[in-house]
């Protein structure tokens, strides 16, 4: 079960993912879903989420937005939702399901989910099995945030998410909280949720390391952060590769690293400074298309 730090950092890692989902969801589509699940204790996310969407509550109306919350050993959990679930749109749903995330993919199926942006939080101890990402890739509409108690880039990859990001947060006692991990298509969210990690982070004083690297020291995200590593990984990439546009390695930095993808420019900036990479332009920001290419 996760500790009381690692779980008020996932929900407010979640509330900021979740605020920034929901307008472009229903930006896009006139029908979303959220699924919830969790084993144990839910530590308030439930809350937390119904809490986002009556904030939103002017860009939910015309539309229907569907909250499903798997929760198994939450017995209190109706009384805490009642309360919010009075301050919500008509136009939203909650479903609170019971048993575990195994139900995933029922819950997700009797929703009506398919064809839709849906948004799933797993939160989960051990491996997590297949069949519960295949659920939250939901064809190609789907996003998952999700908690576990190792690397699950593979997995994440194999169910369909192209774009996938890991974090192995370390709270401030020096303590492991296992991996977070974000699977998605868009890089915009991929951005997003990035940002929020690094804003969470320098908030609690959690730091961030490689889930692929357990021997690196933790990055410190408060701060300016020290650029070094990423400047590394960037020009070993650029010369396993070759020459690749800015976008590119924007997105290296998300899926590869802990990093922003502002830091990549930053980083690259650097490189360009000390001549370990060339850029085509003279001079003015690096733009997105603008060619790196190593120098030796």
């Amino acid at each position: 079960m996760p500790t009381n730090r690692t779980t008020d950092f996932l929900r407010e890692l979640l509330v900021r993912q979740v605020t920034t989902w929901l307008p472009a969801a229903l930006h896009r589509s006139r029908r979303a879903t959220v699924a919830l699940a969790w084993a144990g204790a839910d530590g308030g996310a439930a809350e937390a989420v119904l809490r986002v969407v009556v904030g939103h509550a002017a860009q939910v109306r015309g539309r229907q937005v569907t909250v499903l919350v798997l929760a198994d050993g939450a017995a209190d959990l109706p009384a805490r939702l009642g309360p919010i679930e009075a301050e919500l749109p008509a136009e939203v749903t909650v479903h609170l399901l019971p048993g575990g995330p195994d139900r995933l993919p029922v819950a997700v199926k009797a929703a009506g989910a398919a064809g839709s942006p849906l948004f799933c939080f797993l939160d989960l101890p051990g491996e997590v099995p297949p069949h519960l990402l295949g659920a939250a890739a939901n064809g190609r509409t789907g996003e998952v945030l999700l908690h576990a108690g190792g690397v699950t880039r593979a997995a994440l990859v194999a169910a369909g998410f192209p774009l996938v990001a890991e974090v192995a947060p370390v709270l401030p006692d020096g303590a492991a909280a296992g991996v977070v991990a974000f699977g998605s298509r868009s890089d915009r969210s991929l951005e997003a949720l990035r940002d929020a990690l690094w804003t969470v982070g320098a908030e609690l004083g959690v730091r961030y390391r490689d889930p692929a690297d357990p021997t690196a020291p933790p990055v410190d995200v408060a701060g300016d952060p020290a650029l070094e590593p990423l400047a590394g990984e960037l020009l070993a990439e650029l010369r396993r590769g070759g020459p690749r546009p800015v976008t590119e390695l924007r997105r290296h930095t998300l899926t590869a690293t802990v990093y922003r993808a502002a830091d990549a420019n930053r980083a690259l900036a650097n490189l360009v400074e000390t001549g370990d990479v060339r850029r085509e332009r003279d001079s003015g920001r690096l733009a997105g298309d603008e060619i790196i290419t190593p120098t030796r």
